[in-house]
């Protein structure tokens, strides 16, 4: 066990064994941290969460296996979620409160996951993706950089319920999956595409284009979509909104002449 002298726990917080806590880490009350948990610096635990929770074969002889879990630095975990072992997490994590986030879970940098959501494990997150709340991603599922899924939105992964074959949703870079859709198993996401509110998805959806309904159709091109107000184009997103990300102040193109340019 490691614990900086300048990491700050409160009362009633529960500390297995192998446990890292760096630097300017601050635990707040009635949180259990169970073994093989290394929380980076400057990290905020909130209340009553569980960390390194125990995976299936601890309830064969009630002995927790050495299943790892890492949380990356300047991190946020919201009050009374979950996070299971066997889970890598980058760098400037938030999470709502009460998220649970299963077994062989690889997160990337910049992910934000909001309040109910629910990880079942299995998944690969990658850089600055966006999960609002009541977001259920299923098993299997890859989310690319820079996605948005909205609350209320569900990756399912049993493509004949219930079976034991799983085929993971992708769900490919700067798609927007609006609130309440469906998005059925092996689905793939295209790049810039744009799900409507409540579509119900059973196909691949080509990028740059816009999908919804039940089943889910093609209705245009992403750049056919307007702002009402000023008539302006709103797709691709990432020319008009720059909030929390990278390009922000700098504009899309830009960033990444500067990314090529430093690359080269």
């Amino acid at each position: 066990m490691s614990i900086s002298e300048k990491a700050y726990i409160a009362n009633n917080v529960i500390i297995g064994d192998n446990v890292v806590i760096e630097d300017g880490v601050y635990i707040d009350y009635n949180v259990i941290i169970r073994d093989n948990v290394h929380i980076k610096r400057n990290t905020h635990i909130g209340a009553r969460c569980i960390l390194g929770e125990y995976l299936a074969d601890f309830y064969q002889d009630n002995q927790n296996k050495c299943h790892p879990l890492v949380i990356g630095e300047n991190s946020i975990i919201r009050s009374e979620s979950i996070l299971y072992g066997d889970t890598v997490i980058g760098n400037h994590f938030q999470t709502g409160h009460r998220v649970t986030i299963r077994e062989k879970t690889v997160i990337g940098n910049n992910v934000k996951i909001g309040t109910l959501s629910d990880l079942q494990g299995d998944c690969i997150i990658e850089d600055h993706v966006n999960l609002h709340s009541n977001v259920h991603i299923g098993m299997k599922s890859t989310i690319k950089k820079y996605a948005w899924i909205f609350p209320y939105v569900v990756l399912t992964n049993d493509p004949y319920p219930p079976s034991e074959q799983l085929l993971g949703v992708t769900v490919n870079e700067y798609a927007v999956i609006a609130t309440g859709s469906i998005i059925l198993p092996g689905v793939n996401v295209g790049q810039d595409s744009l799900i409507a509110a409540g579509a119900i998805v059973t196909k691949d959806v080509p990028s740059m284009k816009v999908y919804g309904g039940n089943p889910a159709k093609e209705m245009c091109d992403i750049t056919k979509i307007k702002n009402r107000a000023t008539g302006e184009s709103v797709y691709p997103w990432r020319y008009t909104f720059d909030r929390g990300m990278p390009w922000r102040n700098i504009g899309y193109d830009k960033w990444m002449a500067e990314i090529l340019r430093d690359n080269n």
